[in-house]
């Protein structure tokens, strides 16, 4: 497992923090054992029955509504909203927010928490946003969190957060997407282009996934075509965060340092960045009056190096939401 930790990441192009990068392993040392909450704004931190004889983890803090629930991006537990970037000084986005609201967060199968293993059931790799959609239902029900829900979603977690509110309008009343994932990179991208990012995308997980075989990734062809196919999103208060830090000129470096394939061409960061710059204009675009935050100093893990932005704009929604304010009426 120590091992399989180098390649937990959204691409293949690790160090650098790049576009759809995932999020380390995480480690929690002071992690509660596994205790559902008796109340409704009692913390909880266990297991849930999901079906299919599978169970999933989710931990609950502070009270208050609407109900947050934070996605992590694939491979990347509940713990990730927890984290904050070396030398940054603002708490985590799970504290900020705890303080002001409700806030949940849960672990996908296949999503590991520093050395050991997902704290949810394994299922079958990769998945598609619509069995991830599915999960994230079944476990609010088991678990009892009634709407009205504000989703706040990192990189993969976008398509999850995404499909859920689209099938579930009379729960989710507004959303915050982080450096999404989305159908609009690949739209934004010549076919050419996208047969060298796919792989980009899944990463160089092969080592990992011998180590620990229900290691989450996730296809994202599936997943686009199950977005495309979806109802559009309610009109409600949106923000999405877009990471500003350049991916092009990373490329020679990281090729030379055998962290890429040498298939990949020196400009192709530049293609990169262009198609993400389409895809998180296209992310704003689905709803009216969304507002779209595009100077975050920040590379793909905004949550962990702009906390405090990322948790402001969750709780500027939760305002909205409380007080009944249609973002695109602003």
């Amino acid at each position: 497992m120590r091992r399989a930790r180098a390649f937990w990441r959204w691409t293949g192009l690790i160090a650098s923090g790049l576009i759809l990068a995932g999020c380390a392993a995480q480690t929690n040392p002071d992690a509660a054992e596994p205790s559902p909450a008796a109340s409704a704004d009692a913390p909880i931190s266990g297991t849930f029955d999901v079906g299919d004889d599978r169970k999933m983890y989710l931990e609950c803090a502070g009270s208050g509504s609407p109900t947050v629930v934070l996605i992590s991006g694939q491979r990347a537990s509940a713990d990730d909203w927890k984290i904050v970037a070396d030398g940054v000084s603002s708490p985590s986005v799970w504290s900020l927010v705890a303080d002001d609201t409700r806030v949940c967060a849960y672990d996908r199968p296949g999503t590991p928490v520093g050395d050991a293993p997902s704290r949810s059931d394994p299922v079958a790799q990769p998945a598609g946003a619509q069995r991830m959609a599915d999960d994230l239902s079944a476990l609010l029900d088991a678990a009892g969190i009634t709407p009205p829900l504000v989703l706040a979603a990192h990189s993969a977690g976008g398509l999850v957060a995404r499909l859920y509110a689209a099938e579930h309008p009379d729960r989710v009343s507004g959303m915050v997407l982080v450096d999404a994932l989305s159908e609009g990179l690949r739209d934004a991208m010549t076919a050419d282009q996208w047969a060298l990012q796919k792989p980009l995308l899944r990463g160089d997980i092969d080592a990992s996934i011998l180590e620990y075989p229900a290691l989450e990734w996730i296809d994202a062809d599936t997943s686009f075509a199950q977005l495309k196919a979806a109802p559009a999103m309610a009109q409600m208060p949106l923000v999405v965060i877009s990471a500003d830090e350049p991916i092009g000129p990373s490329i020679p470096a990281l090729k030379a340092a055998g962290a890429i394939g040498q298939e990949i061409p020196d400009d192709f960061g530049f293609v990169t960045d262009a198609a993400q710059h389409d895809s998180q204009a296209y992310l704003a675009s689905r709803v009216a009056g969304a507002v779209h935050i595009t100077e975050t100093d920040s590379g793909h893990n905004v949550h962990y190096q702009r906390p405090a932005l990322v948790a402001d704009a969750i709780i500027d929604v939760v305002d909205r939401v409380r007080r009944g304010v249609d973002v695109a009426a602003d």
